[in-house]
């Protein structure tokens, strides 16, 4: 699968790349406490990644491979705080 945005409350949280719809599911299912830690009540979705959270996701396996990590060992980051946050906001 491409990279996947995943939203709380339509607010991008991180981005992901699952190899499947059920491995999305599993993520999105075991990962709820981390997903909605700040926004308990809050309503999960998912939607194809914007170029710039596509970057942002290169960026980050760039980092992981630099230090030896593989490609599959390779999940998602987090979207957070500040700058990049409104930058994903305002696609």
């Amino acid at each position: 699968m491409l990279p996947t945005t995943i939203l709380i409350d339509e607010h991008p949280r991180c981005v992901v790349r699952p190899t499947d719809t059920k491995d999305l599911n599993r993520f999105i299912r075991n990962g709820k406490a981390f997903l909605l830690a700040e926004t308990p009540s809050g309503k999960i979705t998912h939607r194809l990644a914007t170029d710039l959270e596509q970057a942002r996701w290169r960026e980050a396996l760039a980092l992981h491979k630099a230090w030896g990590g593989d490609e599959e060992a390779f999940f998602g980051v987090p979207l957070r705080g500040g700058e990049e946050e409104a930058a994903c906001n305002s696609q």
